[in-house]
Protein backbone atom coordinates (compact mmCIF):
# COMPACT_ATOMS: atom_id res chain seq x y z
CA UNK A 1 0.00 0.00 0.00
CA UNK A 2 1.21 3.50 -0.85
CA UNK A 3 0.74 6.22 1.75
CA UNK A 4 1.94 9.78 2.33
CA UNK A 5 2.87 11.25 5.69
CA UNK A 6 3.55 14.96 5.74
CA UNK A 7 3.42 18.47 7.03
CA UNK A 8 3.09 21.58 4.85
CA UNK A 9 2.25 25.27 4.75
CA UNK A 10 -1.46 24.45 4.93
CA UNK A 11 -1.15 22.36 8.10
CA UNK A 12 1.68 23.98 10.04
CA UNK A 13 3.44 27.32 10.63
CA UNK A 14 7.06 27.86 9.62
CA UNK A 15 8.29 27.33 13.21
CA UNK A 16 7.04 23.73 13.07
CA UNK A 17 7.99 23.03 9.44
CA UNK A 18 11.61 23.95 9.94
CA UNK A 19 11.93 21.44 12.78
CA UNK A 20 11.09 18.49 10.51
CA UNK A 21 12.95 19.63 7.40
CA UNK A 22 15.60 17.36 5.89
CA UNK A 23 18.87 18.77 4.60
CA UNK A 24 19.92 17.66 1.12
CA UNK A 25 23.19 16.12 2.27
CA UNK A 26 21.41 13.91 4.85
CA UNK A 27 18.52 12.65 2.70
CA UNK A 28 20.11 9.40 1.56
CA UNK A 29 21.12 8.46 5.09
CA UNK A 30 17.62 9.30 6.32
CA UNK A 31 16.11 7.04 3.66
CA UNK A 32 18.42 4.17 4.64
CA UNK A 33 17.46 4.76 8.26
CA UNK A 34 13.74 4.70 7.45
CA UNK A 35 13.95 1.53 5.36
CA UNK A 36 16.28 -0.21 7.81
CA UNK A 37 14.55 0.64 11.07
CA UNK A 38 10.93 0.14 10.08
CA UNK A 39 8.95 -2.31 7.91
CA UNK A 40 8.84 0.14 5.02
CA UNK A 41 9.43 -1.47 1.61
CA UNK A 42 9.92 1.70 -0.44
CA UNK A 43 10.46 5.34 0.52
CA UNK A 44 11.14 8.81 -0.88
CA UNK A 45 11.37 12.12 0.99
CA UNK A 46 10.26 15.47 -0.43
CA UNK A 47 11.56 18.33 1.71
CA UNK A 48 11.15 21.96 0.60
CA UNK A 49 10.59 25.32 2.26
CA UNK A 50 6.85 24.62 2.27
CA UNK A 51 6.60 20.91 2.96
CA UNK A 52 8.19 17.75 4.30
CA UNK A 53 6.55 14.58 3.02
CA UNK A 54 7.37 10.88 3.23
CA UNK A 55 6.11 8.81 0.31
CA UNK A 56 6.16 5.15 1.36
CA UNK A 57 5.07 1.70 0.30
CA UNK A 58 4.30 -0.20 3.51
CA UNK A 59 1.58 -2.07 5.35
CA UNK A 60 0.83 0.78 7.78
CA UNK A 61 1.84 4.43 8.16
CA UNK A 62 1.81 4.32 11.99
CA UNK A 63 5.48 3.41 12.39
CA UNK A 64 6.55 6.15 9.96
CA UNK A 65 5.01 8.75 12.27
CA UNK A 66 7.14 7.46 15.14
CA UNK A 67 10.20 7.37 12.91
CA UNK A 68 9.78 11.02 11.84
CA UNK A 69 9.42 12.08 15.47
CA UNK A 70 12.43 10.04 16.60
CA UNK A 71 14.64 11.10 13.67
CA UNK A 72 14.17 14.81 14.37
CA UNK A 73 14.11 14.28 18.15
CA UNK A 74 10.74 15.93 18.54
CA UNK A 75 8.13 14.83 21.03
CA UNK A 76 5.31 13.04 19.24
CA UNK A 77 2.62 15.31 20.68
CA UNK A 78 4.44 18.40 19.38
CA UNK A 79 4.04 17.52 15.71
CA UNK A 80 1.06 15.16 15.64
CA UNK A 81 -1.55 17.98 15.39
CA UNK A 82 0.15 19.25 12.22
CA UNK A 83 0.71 15.92 10.45
CA UNK A 84 -1.50 14.49 7.76
CA UNK A 85 -1.55 10.83 6.76
CA UNK A 86 -3.03 9.92 3.39
CA UNK A 87 -3.93 6.34 2.51
CA UNK A 88 -3.46 4.94 -0.98
CA UNK A 89 -6.18 6.65 -3.06
CA UNK A 90 -5.67 10.07 -1.46
CA UNK A 91 -1.88 9.65 -1.40
CA UNK A 92 -1.90 9.15 -5.17
CA UNK A 93 -4.19 12.15 -5.69
CA UNK A 94 -1.97 14.24 -3.42
CA UNK A 95 1.19 13.36 -5.36
CA UNK A 96 -0.49 14.32 -8.64
CA UNK A 97 -1.73 17.62 -7.17
CA UNK A 98 1.66 18.48 -5.70
CA UNK A 99 3.48 17.81 -8.98
CA UNK A 100 0.92 19.91 -10.87
CA UNK A 101 1.37 22.87 -8.52
CA UNK A 102 -2.17 22.70 -7.13
CA UNK A 103 -1.01 22.25 -3.54
CA UNK A 104 1.62 24.99 -3.64
CA UNK A 105 1.54 28.32 -1.85
CA UNK A 106 1.59 29.86 -5.32
CA UNK A 107 -0.93 27.89 -7.39
CA UNK A 108 0.64 26.56 -10.57
CA UNK A 109 4.26 27.35 -9.68
CA UNK A 110 6.65 25.06 -11.58
CA UNK A 111 9.50 24.77 -9.06
CA UNK A 112 7.87 21.96 -7.06
CA UNK A 113 8.03 19.65 -10.09
CA UNK A 114 11.83 19.92 -10.16
CA UNK A 115 11.93 19.33 -6.41
CA UNK A 116 9.86 16.15 -6.80
CA UNK A 117 12.23 14.95 -9.52
CA UNK A 118 15.14 15.58 -7.16
CA UNK A 119 13.37 13.57 -4.43
CA UNK A 120 12.89 10.67 -6.84
CA UNK A 121 16.53 10.83 -7.96
CA UNK A 122 17.84 10.78 -4.39
CA UNK A 123 15.61 7.81 -3.53
CA UNK A 124 16.83 5.97 -6.63
CA UNK A 125 20.44 6.62 -5.66
CA UNK A 126 19.71 5.44 -2.12
CA UNK A 127 18.11 2.26 -3.44
CA UNK A 128 14.80 2.90 -1.66
CA UNK A 129 12.62 3.50 -4.73
CA UNK A 130 10.82 0.33 -5.80
CA UNK A 131 8.37 -0.39 -8.60
CA UNK A 132 5.30 1.20 -6.96
CA UNK A 133 6.85 4.53 -5.98
CA UNK A 134 8.84 4.75 -9.20
CA UNK A 135 5.61 4.40 -11.15
CA UNK A 136 3.87 6.91 -8.84
CA UNK A 137 6.51 9.59 -9.45
CA UNK A 138 6.71 8.94 -13.19
CA UNK A 139 2.93 9.16 -13.48
CA UNK A 140 2.95 12.34 -11.35
CA UNK A 141 5.34 13.98 -13.81
CA UNK A 142 3.17 12.91 -16.75
CA UNK A 143 0.05 14.30 -15.06
CA UNK A 144 1.82 17.60 -14.33
CA UNK A 145 2.81 17.87 -17.99
CA UNK A 146 -0.77 17.22 -19.13
CA UNK A 147 -2.14 19.79 -16.68
CA UNK A 148 0.32 22.46 -17.82
CA UNK A 149 -0.20 21.85 -21.54
CA UNK A 150 -4.02 21.58 -21.50
CA UNK A 151 -4.94 24.22 -18.89
CA UNK A 152 -3.90 27.78 -18.07
CA UNK A 153 -2.72 26.81 -14.59
CA UNK A 154 0.78 28.15 -15.24
CA UNK A 155 -0.22 31.31 -17.07
CA UNK A 156 0.90 34.55 -15.41
CA UNK A 157 1.88 32.65 -12.29
CA UNK A 158 3.21 34.81 -9.46
CA UNK A 159 6.37 33.07 -8.30
CA UNK A 160 7.98 33.30 -4.90
CA UNK A 161 10.76 35.32 -6.50
CA UNK A 162 8.33 37.75 -8.13
CA UNK A 163 6.52 38.11 -4.82
CA UNK A 164 9.82 39.05 -3.16
CA UNK A 165 10.34 41.85 -5.71
CA UNK A 166 6.79 43.03 -5.15
CA UNK A 167 7.41 43.26 -1.40
CA UNK A 168 10.65 45.18 -1.97
CA UNK A 169 8.75 47.71 -4.06
CA UNK A 170 6.55 48.43 -1.05
CA UNK A 171 9.62 49.48 0.94
CA UNK A 172 11.70 51.26 -1.70
CA UNK A 173 10.44 53.63 -4.36
CA UNK A 174 12.72 51.95 -6.91
CA UNK A 175 14.50 48.62 -6.64
CA UNK A 176 16.79 49.89 -9.38
CA UNK A 177 18.38 52.33 -6.90
CA UNK A 178 19.21 49.65 -4.31
CA UNK A 179 22.08 47.26 -3.65
CA UNK A 180 21.02 43.60 -3.47
CA UNK A 181 22.76 40.80 -1.57
CA UNK A 182 21.88 37.18 -2.32
CA UNK A 183 22.94 34.52 0.18
CA UNK A 184 23.23 31.10 -1.41
CA UNK A 185 23.41 30.09 -5.06
CA UNK A 186 20.75 27.39 -5.38
CA UNK A 187 17.71 27.24 -7.64
CA UNK A 188 15.56 29.59 -5.53
CA UNK A 189 18.30 32.22 -5.35
CA UNK A 190 18.84 31.92 -9.11
CA UNK A 191 15.13 32.64 -9.64
CA UNK A 192 15.26 35.61 -7.28
CA UNK A 193 18.39 36.92 -8.97
CA UNK A 194 16.63 36.78 -12.32
CA UNK A 195 13.65 38.77 -11.03
CA UNK A 196 15.66 41.35 -9.11
CA UNK A 197 18.21 41.53 -11.93
CA UNK A 198 15.44 42.53 -14.31
CA UNK A 199 14.99 45.69 -12.20
CA UNK A 200 18.64 46.70 -12.87
CA UNK A 201 19.69 47.33 -9.25
CA UNK A 202 22.79 49.44 -8.56
CA UNK A 203 24.73 46.42 -7.37
CA UNK A 204 24.32 42.65 -6.99
CA UNK A 205 26.45 40.60 -4.61
CA UNK A 206 26.30 36.83 -4.11
CA UNK A 207 27.51 35.28 -0.86
CA UNK A 208 28.03 31.54 -1.03
CA UNK A 209 29.90 28.82 0.80
CA UNK A 210 31.54 27.81 -2.50
CA UNK A 211 33.02 31.01 -3.93
CA UNK A 212 33.30 29.64 -7.49
CA UNK A 213 29.57 28.92 -7.69
CA UNK A 214 28.78 32.34 -6.28
CA UNK A 215 31.03 33.96 -8.86
CA UNK A 216 29.31 32.07 -11.68
CA UNK A 217 25.90 33.40 -10.61
CA UNK A 218 27.15 36.96 -9.94
CA UNK A 219 28.82 37.11 -13.36
CA UNK A 220 25.42 36.87 -15.09
CA UNK A 221 24.45 40.24 -13.60
CA UNK A 222 27.87 41.89 -13.61
CA UNK A 223 27.97 41.50 -9.84
CA UNK A 224 30.59 40.27 -7.42
CA UNK A 225 30.82 37.28 -5.08
CA UNK A 226 31.97 36.90 -1.50
CA UNK A 227 32.40 34.05 0.96
CA UNK A 228 29.84 33.47 3.69
CA UNK A 229 32.38 34.31 6.37
CA UNK A 230 32.56 37.84 4.91
CA UNK A 231 28.84 38.56 5.44
CA UNK A 232 29.32 40.74 8.52
CA UNK A 233 31.60 43.12 6.58
CA UNK A 234 29.36 43.39 3.49
CA UNK A 235 25.89 43.39 5.08
CA UNK A 236 25.86 47.15 5.91
CA UNK A 237 26.49 47.97 2.24
CA UNK A 238 23.26 46.37 1.00
CA UNK A 239 19.65 47.52 1.11
CA UNK A 240 18.00 44.25 0.05
CA UNK A 241 19.01 40.82 1.36
CA UNK A 242 17.55 37.56 0.03
CA UNK A 243 18.71 34.35 1.66
CA UNK A 244 18.07 30.69 0.89
CA UNK A 245 20.70 28.16 1.93
CA UNK A 246 20.65 24.61 3.30
CA UNK A 247 22.30 25.62 6.56
CA UNK A 248 20.82 23.84 9.62
CA UNK A 249 21.46 26.96 11.74
CA UNK A 250 20.84 30.69 11.12
CA UNK A 251 23.57 32.44 9.10
CA UNK A 252 22.56 35.97 10.07
CA UNK A 253 22.09 36.65 13.76
CA UNK A 254 20.55 39.53 15.67
CA UNK A 255 23.92 41.02 16.64
CA UNK A 256 25.19 41.07 13.06
CA UNK A 257 22.12 42.95 11.85
CA UNK A 258 22.18 45.40 14.77
CA UNK A 259 25.76 46.32 13.88
CA UNK A 260 24.80 46.67 10.21
CA UNK A 261 21.89 48.99 11.05
CA UNK A 262 24.16 51.13 13.17
CA UNK A 263 26.73 51.35 10.35
CA UNK A 264 23.92 52.30 7.93
CA UNK A 265 22.78 55.05 10.29
CA UNK A 266 19.38 53.38 10.51
CA UNK A 267 18.62 53.33 6.81
CA UNK A 268 16.12 50.44 6.36
CA UNK A 269 17.06 46.95 5.20
CA UNK A 270 14.60 44.73 3.38
CA UNK A 271 15.26 41.03 4.09
CA UNK A 272 13.62 37.93 2.65
CA UNK A 273 14.37 34.57 4.28
CA UNK A 274 13.27 31.74 1.96
CA UNK A 275 15.16 29.01 3.81
CA UNK A 276 13.70 26.24 5.95
CA UNK A 277 15.11 26.08 8.60
CA UNK A 278 15.52 29.85 8.68
CA UNK A 279 18.77 31.57 7.66
CA UNK A 280 17.93 34.74 9.59
CA UNK A 281 17.16 34.71 13.31
CA UNK A 282 13.49 35.53 13.83
CA UNK A 283 14.38 38.23 16.42
CA UNK A 284 15.85 40.29 13.56
CA UNK A 285 12.30 41.06 12.43
CA UNK A 286 11.66 42.95 15.66
CA UNK A 287 14.24 45.64 14.82
CA UNK A 288 12.73 49.00 13.85
CA UNK A 289 14.75 49.47 10.67
CA UNK A 290 14.43 45.92 9.34
CA UNK A 291 11.61 44.59 7.16
CA UNK A 292 11.94 40.80 7.41
CA UNK A 293 9.69 38.44 5.45
CA UNK A 294 9.58 34.63 5.47
CA UNK A 295 8.04 32.17 3.00
CA UNK A 296 4.77 32.27 4.92
CA UNK A 297 4.60 36.05 4.61
CA UNK A 298 4.72 35.75 0.82
CA UNK A 299 1.36 33.97 0.85
CA UNK A 300 -0.42 37.31 1.35
CA UNK A 301 1.24 38.72 -1.77
CA UNK A 302 0.24 35.89 -4.07
CA UNK A 303 -3.29 35.40 -2.73
CA UNK A 304 -4.73 38.03 -5.05
CA UNK A 305 -3.88 36.01 -8.13
CA UNK A 306 -5.81 32.91 -7.11
CA UNK A 307 -9.24 33.89 -8.39
CA UNK A 308 -8.06 34.22 -12.00
CA UNK A 309 -6.77 30.67 -11.91
CA UNK A 310 -9.82 28.93 -10.49
CA UNK A 311 -11.17 27.84 -13.89
CA UNK A 312 -7.84 26.26 -14.69
CA UNK A 313 -7.80 24.57 -11.28
CA UNK A 314 -11.19 22.96 -11.97
CA UNK A 315 -9.89 21.62 -15.28
CA UNK A 316 -6.72 20.37 -13.64
CA UNK A 317 -8.66 18.58 -10.88
CA UNK A 318 -10.73 16.76 -13.49
CA UNK A 319 -7.57 15.55 -15.23
CA UNK A 320 -6.13 14.40 -11.92
CA UNK A 321 -9.30 12.50 -10.96
CA UNK A 322 -9.15 10.55 -14.21
CA UNK A 323 -5.45 9.82 -13.81
CA UNK A 324 -5.89 8.70 -10.19
CA UNK A 325 -8.42 6.09 -11.28
CA UNK A 326 -6.03 4.87 -13.96
CA UNK A 327 -3.12 4.60 -11.54
CA UNK A 328 -5.17 2.81 -8.87
CA UNK A 329 -6.25 0.32 -11.52
CA UNK A 330 -2.57 -0.30 -12.28
CA UNK A 331 -1.83 -0.79 -8.57
CA UNK A 332 -4.70 -3.28 -8.23
CA UNK A 333 -3.26 -5.17 -11.17
CA UNK A 334 0.10 -5.34 -9.39
CA UNK A 335 -1.53 -7.43 -6.64
CA UNK A 336 -2.29 -10.23 -9.12
CA UNK A 337 1.26 -10.41 -10.46
CA UNK A 338 2.52 -13.03 -7.92
CA UNK A 339 -0.53 -15.23 -8.58
CA UNK A 340 -0.14 -14.96 -12.36
CA UNK A 341 3.56 -15.78 -12.06
CA UNK A 342 2.77 -18.82 -9.90
CA UNK A 343 0.10 -19.97 -12.37
CA UNK A 344 2.50 -19.69 -15.29
CA UNK A 345 5.29 -21.47 -13.39
CA UNK A 346 2.93 -24.35 -12.57
CA UNK A 347 1.81 -24.64 -16.19
CA UNK A 348 5.42 -24.53 -17.38
CA UNK A 349 6.42 -27.39 -15.06
CA UNK A 350 3.52 -29.46 -16.39
CA UNK A 351 4.53 -28.67 -19.97
CA UNK A 352 8.18 -29.64 -19.43
CA UNK A 353 7.17 -32.88 -17.69
CA UNK A 354 4.87 -33.88 -20.54
CA UNK A 355 7.48 -33.01 -23.17
CA UNK A 356 9.99 -35.28 -21.41
CA UNK A 357 7.37 -38.05 -21.28
CA UNK A 358 6.61 -37.64 -24.98
CA UNK A 359 10.31 -37.69 -25.93
CA UNK A 360 10.73 -41.00 -24.11
CA UNK A 361 7.80 -42.50 -26.00
CA UNK A 362 9.26 -41.37 -29.30
CA UNK A 363 12.61 -42.91 -28.34
CA UNK A 364 10.82 -46.22 -27.77
CA UNK A 365 9.46 -46.12 -31.27
CA UNK A 366 5.90 -44.92 -30.71
CA UNK A 367 4.36 -43.15 -33.70
CA UNK A 368 4.46 -39.35 -33.61
CA UNK A 369 0.70 -39.18 -34.12
CA UNK A 370 0.04 -41.30 -31.04
CA UNK A 371 2.58 -39.40 -28.95
CA UNK A 372 1.08 -36.03 -29.90
CA UNK A 373 -2.41 -37.27 -29.05
CA UNK A 374 -1.28 -38.50 -25.64
CA UNK A 375 0.70 -35.32 -25.00
CA UNK A 376 -2.31 -33.08 -25.63
CA UNK A 377 -4.66 -35.27 -23.57
CA UNK A 378 -2.31 -35.57 -20.58
CA UNK A 379 -1.50 -31.84 -20.58
CA UNK A 380 -5.18 -30.88 -20.84
CA UNK A 381 -6.10 -33.23 -17.96
CA UNK A 382 -3.36 -31.88 -15.73
CA UNK A 383 -4.22 -28.23 -16.41
CA UNK A 384 -7.92 -28.80 -15.72
CA UNK A 385 -7.58 -31.21 -12.79
CA UNK A 386 -7.33 -28.59 -10.01
CA UNK A 387 -10.18 -26.29 -11.15
CA UNK A 388 -12.42 -29.28 -11.96
CA UNK A 389 -11.76 -30.82 -8.55
CA UNK A 390 -12.59 -27.54 -6.78
CA UNK A 391 -15.85 -27.17 -8.72
CA UNK A 392 -16.92 -30.74 -7.92
CA UNK A 393 -16.10 -30.57 -4.22
CA UNK A 394 -17.27 -27.02 -3.48
CA UNK A 395 -20.20 -26.62 -1.09
CA UNK A 396 -23.33 -24.70 -2.02
CA UNK A 397 -22.06 -21.38 -0.65
CA UNK A 398 -18.88 -21.51 -2.76
CA UNK A 399 -20.19 -23.17 -5.92
CA UNK A 400 -21.99 -20.15 -7.39
CA UNK A 401 -18.94 -17.92 -6.91
CA UNK A 402 -16.58 -20.53 -8.41
CA UNK A 403 -18.88 -21.14 -11.38
CA UNK A 404 -18.97 -17.40 -12.09
CA UNK A 405 -15.18 -17.11 -11.77
CA UNK A 406 -14.55 -20.13 -14.01
CA UNK A 407 -16.90 -18.76 -16.65
CA UNK A 408 -14.97 -15.47 -16.72
CA UNK A 409 -11.49 -16.97 -16.48
CA UNK A 410 -12.00 -19.51 -19.26
CA UNK A 411 -14.38 -17.40 -21.41
CA UNK A 412 -17.09 -20.06 -21.25
CA UNK A 413 -20.60 -19.76 -22.59
CA UNK A 414 -23.67 -21.56 -21.25
CA UNK A 415 -24.94 -24.34 -23.49
CA UNK A 416 -28.24 -23.70 -25.26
Amino acid sequence: MIFTLGINHHSAPLAIRERVAFHAESLQQALHNLIGAKPVKEAAILSTCNRTELYCAAESPALAVDWLSDYHRIEHHQIKPYLYTLDQPEAVRHAFRVASGLDSMVIGEPQILGQMKDAMRVAEEAGTLGTSLHKLFQRSFAVAKEVRTTTAIGANTVSMAAAAVHLAERIFESVGEQRVLFIGAGEMIELCAAHFGAQKPRQITVANRTLERGQALAARYEGNAIRLDELADYLPQHDIVVSCTASPLPIIGLGMVERAIKARRHRPIFMVDLAVPRDIEMEVGELDDVFLYTVDDLAQVVESGLESRQAAVVQAEAIITQQVESFLHWLDGRETVPLIRSLRDTAERMRRHEIEHAMKLLAKGETPELVMEQLSQRLTNKLLHAPTHELNTADASERSELLHAATRLFHLHKAD
